[in-house]
């Protein structure tokens, strides 16, 4: 093995190189590598959120499909915890893998062939790569993240919202056929219609229930073009008001909302209704801003490609990289919330929050969801027919403050979820660390 990993050691729980001893348990050949380098550890414990860090006991690098069923299988047997990983932008340590192994998935990243309504993508593909490819013939996915340098495997595995969500649901409600390979070490294909509890287990199901290795995703006809009305409120229940009027209708085709302090440390309101086309037709933009209270005068509007548009974040992320907070803690709190309880709680929630507390590039997003779009049995959604997903995205510069983000984050959870709410993308407890195999 190119890595020189030659065994487990059972009773201390480690991976050994060298000559195994009678006790020893021999690790099985693979075309790619098993690594218990102290780099390959401290990136496995590592993740964008930087809050937690778990180094785990060896991290493997598949090149086959028969790599990935051999170290399921290996695992399996003998009660070390896998979790794949890809891009590792999970922000409270959930693509880690205290005492067991993480699963480099960025060797599959095959993207194709695109077909007239799907593609067909490994799991380490990345979203822009995908969206590269569908494009070429005029395609697109339905929903997005708003960050296209994610995987596919990994926002499969946590459900995957977008602003065109209230329309089509999350990504995993996109999803037409997966591969996986179960804890057993089983290579299975899974859809609504073939091995359906194994389907619903793996979809927002972060790897624990089997880890995707392949996904065959829902294309639809893309526009060229999309116009970008930026629209500010001088209060919460105006931006909600109007998010709630736009959720239903189909004069927007993307919404999203942003909060985030002033200069003065005033907070200010803002709405993002983006509308796909492709000339000569263009949006009818007094149709599309009728009977909505934002500020009259205060809103832009501004024209550019579809994928100039959806890939938006390119240049503020690199500015972030360049200056530093990119590297910096993320203390994110993700949460989805009852219709009625919103403005309250996000209420109370900035009230509690300043420049500093948020962080210099901190912000928080707010937009609607339909619920009847959303039906991914593990993804945990309230019981009402709008839901707001509320972000609060944080960036800490100090030990310090990043305990308090941290405490703070537990209090917005538990407020939240004795509302009704739930919790999007919260860490694992360690009840949940270790595989199952109860799926038929």
């Amino acid at each position: 093995m190119p890595s020189g990993i030659t065994c487990f050691d059972p009773a201390q729980r480690r991976f050994l190189s060298g000559p195994p001893q009678p006790d020893h348990i021999p690790v099985p050949p693979l075309d790619g590598v098993l690594s218990t380098d102290d780099a390959d550890l401290t990136w496995a414990a590592e993740d964008f959120g930087r809050v937690v860090r778990h180094r785990p006991l060896a991290v493997a690098r598949p090149r086959s499909l028969r790599d990935v069923c051999a170290i399921q299988r290996f695992a399996h047997q003998h009660a070390i915890p896998v979790v794949p990983r890809a891009e590792g932008h999970s922000t409270g340590g959930q693509a880690q893998s205290p005492d067991g192994m993480v699963l480099d998935m960025r060797g599959f990243d095959t993207v194709g062939p695109v077909a007239a309504d799907h593609v067909t993508v490994e799991a380490g593909a990345r979203w822009s790569d995908v969206l590269t490819a569908t494009l070429a013939h005029g395609l697109t996915p339905p929903v997005l993240t708003d960050y296209l340098e994610l995987s596919v495997g990994g926002t499969l595995s946590v459900g995957g919202l977008g602003g065109t969500s209230r329309h089509h649901g999350a990504h995993t409600d996109n999803v037409l056929q997966l591969d996986v390979v179960t804890p057993d070490g089983s290579h299975r294909t899974c859809s609504p219609t073939v091995e359906p509890a194994l389907f619903d287990a793996v979809r927002a199901g972060r790897g624990r229930h089997g880890v995707i290795v392949r996904a065959t995703l829902r294309l639809i006809p893309a526009h060229t073009h999309a116009r970008r009305h930026i629209l500010r409120y001088n209060r919460l229940s105006d931006l909600l008001a109007d998010q709630r009027r736009l959720a239903s209708d189909r004069r927007v085709d993307y919404l999203e909302g942003k909060v985030k302090p002033d200069d003065s440390g005033t907070w200010t309101y803002q709405l993002e209704a983006t509308t796909y086309f492709t000339p000569p037709s263009t949006p009818d933009s007094p149709r599309l801003l009728e009977g909505l209270g934002h500020i009259t005068g205060g809103d832009t509007v501004t024209d550019t490609g579809y994928r100039d548009f959806l890939d938006r974040m390119a240049d503020d992320v690199a500015l972030l990289r360049t200056l530093g907070p990119w590297q910096h803690p993320h203390p994110w709190s993700n949460t989805l919330l009852a219709d009625h309880t919103a403005e309250e709680l996000i209420t109370r929630t900035l009230s509690e929050l300043d420049r500093q507390s948020l962080g210099g590039t901190g912000l928080a997003l707010v937009y609607p969801i339909l619920r009847t779009r959303l039906a991914t049995p593990l993804l945990k959604v309230p019981d009402t027919p709008i839901v707001f997903l509320f972000s609060v995205l944080r960036t800490a510069d100090s030990p310090d403050t990043l305990t308090g983000m941290v405490e703070h984050n537990h209090r917005i959870h538990d407020r939240v979820t004795a509302s009704g709410g739930a919790t999007y993308l919260d860490p694992i407890p360690d009840t949940e660390q270790s595989p199952t195999t109860s799926i038929p």
